[in-house]
């Protein structure tokens, strides 16, 4: 995928000319958006969930907004401020909450396989708003993936609070409900912000989740100041797996379409259940790996990536 030096995105179709340029940026984003699971169970541990995303964001939005200052482009962002930043709140603000209020509970591998349902309720939005109805193949695989969501969360199914004060069945909850707006908000990008140069979406996008998150997350200030290994968490968060990450993101819905941009969480589980071995020392079981493989699978199916049966031969003429 390219773009000009002015950040705005190259036309679609030079995306189908040059198919290794997304495909670069598909796999940096996965090993990026894989780290920032462990950035964020470092952090939310002494910062609390909404201090947590709070700060990403406005980390996030302090890196990019002086880009779009140089490269010129604030005209664009306040032309269409209203529409960017909602997605930001929808896109990032609540996600961003919500998985670092479940890694109180959960490991992060665990949170990552479920963001792998991400694409697969995008397909499920886009049948019901934009109407763009799947075929045997995509419904299918929607029954696949919500099955393989089932079985992962099933021992996880209890609400009782755990050591850390977080029930187990909430934690999944909130991961689900992040994906949920993942997949509300590619959709909605494309519609109503396709063209936009991806720098501009990405910083207002987290200028308007940080708006969204100021109130609650200064309410819910600890009392007692992170120390500077968590403060380098979200540093670290904030500008690569934030303000990087994101410009990134919408850089693969313009070029190369939502479904191919939500699929990047296939391979994001990949680097998180690695980081977590090498850093946290997590381990992975089996099921997971099944599981895993089964929403895969499902995903798969539901965004088209993967279909059944064979395609009609072309008769010669």
């Amino acid at each position: 995928m390219s773009s000009s030096p002015s950040g705005i995105a190259a036309p679609v179709g030079a995306a189908a000319a040059q198919p290794k340029s997304w495909v670069a940026d598909f796999v940096m984003l996965a090993a990026i958006w894989g780290s920032s699971f462990l950035f964020m169970r470092i952090s939310t541990v002494e910062f609390g969930p909404l201090p947590t995303a709070a700060v990403r964001v406005a980390i996030a939005a302090l890196f990019l907004l002086p880009i779009v200052w140089l490269r010129g482009l604030l005209p664009e962002l306040k032309q269409n401020w209203k529409k960017i930043f909602f997605i930001g709140v929808l896109n990032s603000g609540i996600p961003f909450a919500c998985f670092s209020f479940a890694l109180l509970s959960i490991t992060t591998g665990l949170s990552a396989i479920l963001n792998a349902t991400v694409p697969m309720f995008g397909a499920l939005i886009a049948w019901l708003w934009l109407k763009d109805k799947p075929n045997a193949s995509r419904i299918l695989g929607l029954i696949i993936g919500f099955a393989g969501v089932a079985m992962l969360a099933w021992d996880k199914a209890t609400f009782k609070p755990d050591a850390s004060g977080v029930a187990p069945g909430w934690a999944v909850l909130a991961c689900l409900f992040a994906c949920l707006c993942y997949g509300i908000s590619a959709s909605y990008t494309k519609r109503y912000l396709s063209g936009m140069p991806p720098l501009v979406t990405a910083a207002g996008s987290q200028i308007g989740a940080t708006l969204g998150l100021a109130l609650p997350a200064a309410w819910l200030w600890p009392a007692q100041m992170p120390g500077a290994h968590a403060w380098l968490a979200l540093l670290a968060v904030g500008v690569v797996c934030t303000g990087l990450a994101y410009i990134l993101f919408f850089r693969l819905i313009e070029n190369a379409g939502p479904p191919r941009a939500l699929s990047v969480t296939f391979l994001v589980p990949v680097f998180a259940v690695i980081y977590g071995v090498i850093f946290l020392g997590e381990h992975v079981t089996a099921w997971m790996v099944v599981c895993a493989v089964v929403i895969v699978i499902g995903t798969a199916l539901s965004t088209g990536l993967l279909k059944l049966g064979r395609k009609p031969q072309q008769q010669k003429a």
